[in-house]
């Protein structure tokens, strides 16, 4: 790597789910070393294995070579303890939806990170600039949000804190550009461009579930067929996860204070019984069944 990409070498990935098992995947095929950490020790090996079958796929489809699979793999190690950053040269930040989980990520990481390190979120909605003002590097910090699955989607919305300097936005360009990715640039409110339109219409769709417009299968073959959207916004909910939804909109709401960004109650209701979708096999669909059946 020459040029602007000279001074990141080695990624930091924080949180081994879904989309940190895919932003480390992207790092390794593009070449970076990758140290992969979470605070469940025990996912790291299961998100490895996630990323060596989902490589597998992208063999299978002729879309990478196989020693390209042999060499990301061997860039991509475990790092049950954040102590083992010490070296790393750009840290992302991908833990659950809440801004206390990511500040003690942050908090945890000022005793190891070298001086010049990065530091970068993936959050889908919360504040960069008032995640970057709890860090002892704000003018090191910047929001990088990968879409999910980050291994096949196209674009990071990069976003800029108020205190991100010149130098770390120039950089972290330079490194998702190396990704092979397209870069949307979004000023810093709530849930940024992809979530601010997206999520909302989600909730809109719970909303018509719930007053009895439509049923699930309903709802989603409406927007299938007569908008052309690759999937219903119910499924989509259940795939991005229905406690992820239900974040996004609790921000757009308490950030914006406009009673149009008001959860969905029939959202809060399938959070608060645990149905998340996809990862907890019930959500507004059954995925304990084949094919996957509605739900309400």
């Amino acid at each position: 790597m020459a040029g602007e990409m000279s001074t990141i070498r080695t990624v930091g990935v924080v949180g081994a789910g879904q989309m940190g098992n895919g932003i480390a995947h992207v790092c390794a095929l593009a070449g970076y070393d990758v140290l992969l950490n979470d605070a469940d020790a025990t996912r790291i090996d299961a998100a490895i294995e996630i990323v060596r079958k989902n490589m597998a796929r992208q063999v299978h489809r002729e879309i990478i070579k196989q020693a390209d699979m042999d060499a990301a793999l061997k860039r991509i190690k475990a790092a049950p303890k954040l102590g083992a950053f010490e070296a790393v040269d750009l840290v992302i930040e991908s833990v659950v939806e809440q801004d206390d989980a990511k500040k003690k990520v942050f908090a945890d990481l000022r005793t190891t990170l070298k001086p010049t390190a990065i530091l970068a979120s993936n959050t889908s909605s919360i504040s960069i600039t008032r995640l970057a003002a709890t860090t002892d590097r704000p003018d090191k910090f910047i929001g990088v949000h990968f879409m999910n699955p980050a291994p096949v989607m196209e674009l990071v919305e990069i976003i800029r804190g108020l205190a991100t300097s010149q130098e770390t936005y120039d950089t972290s360009l330079a490194f998702i550009d190396s990704l092979g990715k397209k870069i949307a640039n979004a000023e810093d409110f709530p849930a940024f461009i992809v979530n601010r339109v997206l999520v909302p219409m989600i909730n809109e769709a719970v909303y018509t579930l719930y007053e009895g417009v439509g049923s699930v299968e309903a709802i989603d073959k409406a927007m299938k067929l007569g908008a052309h959207h690759p999937m219903g916004p119910l499924e989509l909910a259940d795939f991005i996860g229905l406690d992820t939804c239900l974040s996004i909109m609790q921000v757009l709401y308490e950030g914006l204070a406009d009673s149009k960004y008001r959860p969905c109650p029939l959202l809060v209701k399938y959070v608060e019984a645990g149905w998340l979708g996809r990862k907890t096999e019930r959500g507004f669909y059954d995925y304990r069944t084949d094919p996957p059946t509605p739900t309400r």
